[in-house]
């Protein structure tokens, strides 16, 4: 049974009572029998509004009640699609006027040939006629306002004679909270395992997509076959002789025949770990196996409660809160998922009185099949903040168990019009808050196997599905689903092939605002019939949020003149060449992504109609191959990921004055084509929400139309705002770098790249970035040395926060002067990578003493010689084409850490003593050994195999012995080895 949230709705009904309400009521101002019908909504909302807390109370009880609100919650959509219809006819007779006037003007000043006559100019435009009253209503938004007036006066009517006033058993455990009652035989055999594999099955049993996913989990092999015999006898082939470990997470398929089907791959030595709710679904796998997981103890739910609720152990230091709060937890029925979020609901809470109330809701004592949902959710739900209530809801969109990022769930909340910002609304900003705060009441979690990405709990999933109700819907898998007339979101998984069939359910709602596709796979991409393009979308047309990403799909129809509601597009990883010019008028549109649209070959030259547009997402799209002209008129614009500059395109930099709201990343390209006046008319300096900034030339840097002075003096002109947070350059032709790169203003400045800068001759003075954590250098060929300069002058703690150090492909560096006669001066004292590739002339030594050090990657440095004695946190060194390796042993063996990760490639001289090789190399995870032409055996450089988990050698012609012992070795008997590869020796191992 679903809950209709009443905060939620009334945020709604606010909504339209204001601003969109407003802005109706001046727009049809003249048209009298709109005005009157649009005051009569003006005048009821706020009597409904004042009912909703009673309202959201009753429902769960009485049916009328509920009823009564699923109505009032459908007709708030309908006056909400009204209005918008309203709001864009506004604009878009706005735009048409605009454009007449500009026209007109250009006209006009083509033919003034003296001053006298630009004078005159203004008034031409006396003529025009144009006023937005002018605009002819037409019949069918008349006919909706009326029945929107009726059925409101008739829900008041119901409201009173439903006497709605003004108000001043065990379940499920939590997967992500429960105890870990995994026997100690469970957890040696899954040390034992060679390989493991974890898949979530949850309630879409295909076992097609679940063999793959134990193919790739197990084997790190994506496959793309679609026949279930094919996949399972791969499956067995890459498991024969191996012993595997595993876990099919939250079952709930009862068809034995599906699970016998499923496992008929696995032999002895196979090591299945089911979990599930079902009582039938143990026995149906082994009856005489199962482990029932019981609800917690007091304390330990206690012990829950509190860490979520207090950021505590216990009560010991919160004795106000102790009585009540464990009432409260003894509420919870010893479910983890209950103490959870009700203790993080209580977080922010600090009065006693409001733990009362919490404790005395009489939704704690409603019947878990009437509630919906285990009455500690629902309660939860209950006293969430009325802005995020809806929020929350639309998420029920979400399939189970499916992972999604921040910014994701940011920009379909906008779309939907559910973060209420207010005058220049930020993206970033209010999402964010919304998003973090529902990260803190544990509706989201961060995902154990992505921490970039989140993941609602599956019974957090159930609580959205059942406070949404008839609103939201969702097909997954093969089931056949109807959607409910009233369906206004929904979100489907894609399948290899869409076609008609799968939208048939579609066919049923004509008000949908939501077109989510979703593709839970990451190894194919999905074609979808074109059916769905021609007939379908134009259907659709109330449409907000319309996504076709990833699907397989080159042209776009000409249907965007049907969908005028929408505000979000997602064309990201399709084969379309181009965008139509109808998508244009799409004068509500906000998001606009075409991320990795690699043959996208132009944008529309019309963009700057769509003058909502806040956020362009290009990246990966690089056969774009420049922005169209009047983007100036975007300035709603806050995320821009690519600006391009054409040839012959020059001026058009300066555009970039006007989008003044700018924020994020944002890349700069075909810099070639500017002139340092251009640039200096961008104000780059005054984008001081863009933390990201790169800015690229074209790589051809020997072209002969390119100067030197001209894109020293572009460079000078882009000087970024003080705010920068990150830069790189990219292809710079110029032979000095500006001045302001290493200005020590740049107090934010964390990340600095600058790569295949061919003609600079030296860096900037670097070591004045106090807070600069990252440097990264490449492909500055003009650089012989790299010395005091790179340091700055007058530092005592050169470099104090820099914690990553690349330089590479830099083909004639030969020196690199570290100053280190100056004992007084700590140079890179938190540095923990540092890499040096492909630089085959640089000669010496590495810094001396790198206390700090973990990483340590030399590739292709053939005059370098890589002494390793001064750093004694190292944990990974991957040495490859260098002069010489060192370990002078001047640590002693209480400050050495040992080798975690060891790569070793054709080094002319090993210097390590066995001694130090038995300290720093004995017992790493990973050792390898490869391209070395004269090694013979490990013993001719003091290795051993015994004590490695993983060891790979190859393409060492020369070797023809593993070990100092005399006696053939039994591989699979070293002690500790986990795994020995082999490949292309060309000698005899003995």
């Amino acid at each position: 049974m679903s809950v209709i949230g009443e905060a939620a709705l009334s945020v709604f009904l606010e909504l339209l009572g204001g601003k969109l309400l407003d802005s109706a009521l001046n727009f049809v101002a003249d048209h009298k029998q709109l005005h009157w019908q649009l005051k009569q909504w003006e005048s009821i909302l706020p009597d409904i509004q004042a009912v909703l807390d009673d309202a959201e109370e009753k429902q769960i009880k009485n049916m009328g009640v509920k009823n009564w609100l699923e109505d009032l919650q459908d007709l708030a959509y309908d006056m909400d699609d009204i209005l918008d219809e309203f709001a864009y006819e506004e604009l878009r007779l706005k735009l048409q006027y605009t454009i007449k006037l500009r026209l007109k003007l250009q006209n006009t000043q083509a033919q003034a040939s003296t001053s006298k006559v630009r004078k005159l100019i203004p008034a031409c435009f006396t003529g025009t006629g144009f006023t937005l009253t002018s605009f002819g209503f037409k019949n069918s938004m008349i006919l909706k306002v009326r029945d929107i007036t009726a059925r409101l006066n008739n829900l008041t009517t119901r409201r009173s004679n439903l006497g709605l006033s003004e108000i001043l058993s065990q379940a499920p455990t939590s997967k992500g909270n429960q105890p870990r009652l995994q026997p100690t035989s469970v957890m040696d055999e899954a040390r034992e395992r060679d390989l493991k594999a974890w898949v979530c099955v949850s309630d879409n049993f295909d076992a097609i997509a679940i063999t793959k996913a134990i193919l790739q989990s197990s084997t790190s092999e994506s496959c793309d076959y679609s026949n279930l015999d094919l996949l399972q006898a791969k499956l067995k082939e890459k498991l024969s002789g191996k012993r595997i470990l595993l876990v099919l997470d939250d079952i709930w398929n009862e068809n034995y025949n599906d699970w016998t089907i499923l496992r008929s791959p696995f032999g002895p030595g196979t090591y299945i770990i089911v979990t599930t709710r079902l009582q039938i679904v143990s026995s149906i796998v082994d009856p005489h196996k199962a482990f029932h997981l019981d609800t917690l103890s007091d304390d330990d739910c206690s012990s829950i409660f509190t860490q979520h609720a207090l950021k505590a152990r216990n009560f010991d230091g919160h004795l106000q809160f102790k009585e009540i709060g464990e009432k409260i937890v003894r509420r919870c029925n010893g479910l983890p998922l209950a103490a959870k979020a009700i203790g993080s609901l209580l977080r922010t809470v600090k009065y006693h009185g409001e733990w009362e109330r919490i404790y005395e809701s009489e939704i704690w004592n409603l019947p878990e099949k009437q509630c919906g949902i285990i009455p500690a959710l629902r309660l939860s739900y209950h006293h969430l903040p009325s802005y995020l209530k809806r929020c929350f809801a639309y998420c029920s969109i979400l399939p189970k168990d499916y992972e999604f990022k921040e910014e994701e769930i940011i920009l379909l909340w906008r779309a939907e019009g559910l973060l209420q910002q207010k005058a220049m609304p930020q993206i970033k900003d209010l999402g964010n808050q919304y998003f973090q705060d529902l990260v803190s009441r544990s509706y989201f979690e961060t995902s154990s196997k992505d921490k970039s990405r989140f993941v609602m709990h599956d019974l957090i999933n159930d609580l959205a599905q059942v406070v949404a109700g008839k609103i939201c819907s969702k097909l997954e898998g093969d089931k056949q689903q109807k959607f409910s007339n009233c369906t206004r979101h929904t979100s489907y998984i894609v399948s290899k092939y869409d076609t008609m069939k799968n939208f048939e359910a579609f066919n049923q709602v004509k008000l949908l605002r939501t077109f989510l596709p979703l593709n839970l796979s990451k190894n194919w991409s999905p074609y979808l019939t074109n059916v769905v393009l021609v007939d379908l979308l134009p259907r659709l047309g109330y449409l907000r949020v319309l996504s076709l990403s990833g699907y397989k799909i080159t042209e776009l129809p000409d249907v965007f003149e049907n969908l005028k509601h929408l505000r979000s597009l997602n064309f990201s990883g399709t084969d379309i060449k181009y965008l139509p010019d109808s998508l244009c008028i799409l004068y509500h549109l906000e998001t606009l992504l075409l991320k990795k649209c690699s043959k996208l070959r132009r944008l529309p030259s019309k963009m700057g109609n769509l003058v909502n547009l806040h956020y362009l997402d290009i990246r990966g799209a690089n056969s774009i191959e420049r922005i169209p002209f009047r983007i100036d008129k975007l300035t709603n614009l806050q995320r821009l990921s690519n600006f391009i500059i054409g040839e012959g395109d020059g001026c058009h930099i300066r555009a970039l004055k006007y989008l003044s709201n700018l924020k994020g990343d944002f890349r700069l390209s075909g810099l070639e084509n500017v002139n340092g006046e251009y640039a200096g008319e961008a104000k780059s300096n005054e984008k001081q929400g863009i933390h990201r900034l790169v800015l690229e030339w074209s790589r051809d840097i020997k072209n002969d139309t390119r100067k030197k002075e001209v894109e020293e003096w572009v460079l000078d002109s882009l000087h970024p705002s003080k705010q920068l947070a990150q830069l790189v350059i990219q292809n710079y032709g110029g032979a000095k770098f500006s001045t302001w790169i290493a200005d020590s203003s740049f107090e934010n400045m964390l990340s600095l790249k600058l790569h295949n800068c061919k003609n600079c001759k030296s860096l900037p003075w670097i070591g004045r970035l106090l807070l600069l954590k990252d440097l990264s250098i490449s492909g500055l060929d003009q650089v012989h040395k790299i010395g005091a300069k790179l340091f700055g002058e007058n530092q005592s703690n050169v470099f104090a926060s820099l914690e990553s150090l690349r330089f590479h492909n830099m083909l004639n560096w030969e020196e690199w002067d570290l100053c280190e006669d100056d004992e007084q001066v700590s140079k890179f004292p938190s540095l923990r990578v540092l890499s040096i590739r492909q630089c085959p002339v640089l000669l010496g030594r590495l810094p001396n003493i790198l206390q700090s050090l973990q990483k340590l990657e030399i590739y292709e440095c053939s005059s370098l010689v890589a002494s390793i004695s001064s750093f004694p946190l190292l944990c990974e060194l991957s040495v490859k084409g260098c002069e010489e390796l060192v370990d002078e042993g001047s640590l002693s063996v209480q400050k050495v850490t040992s080798l975690k990760y060891v790569s070793f490639s054709n080094i002319s001289k090993f210097n390590i003593s066995a001694e130090r090789i038995m300290l720093r190399i004995a017992n790493s995870e990973a050792f390898e050994i490869s391209g070395w032409k004269e090694l013979g055996s490990l013993s001719q450089i003091g290795l051993r195999l015994v004590g490695h988990r993983c060891i790979t050698i190859w393409n060492c012609p020369q070797l023809v012995s593993l070990e100092t012992e005399e006696e053939i070795l039994q591989l699979d008997k070293i002690p500790g080895v986990e795994s020995l590869a082999i490949r292309v020796v060309k000698g005899s191992i003995d």
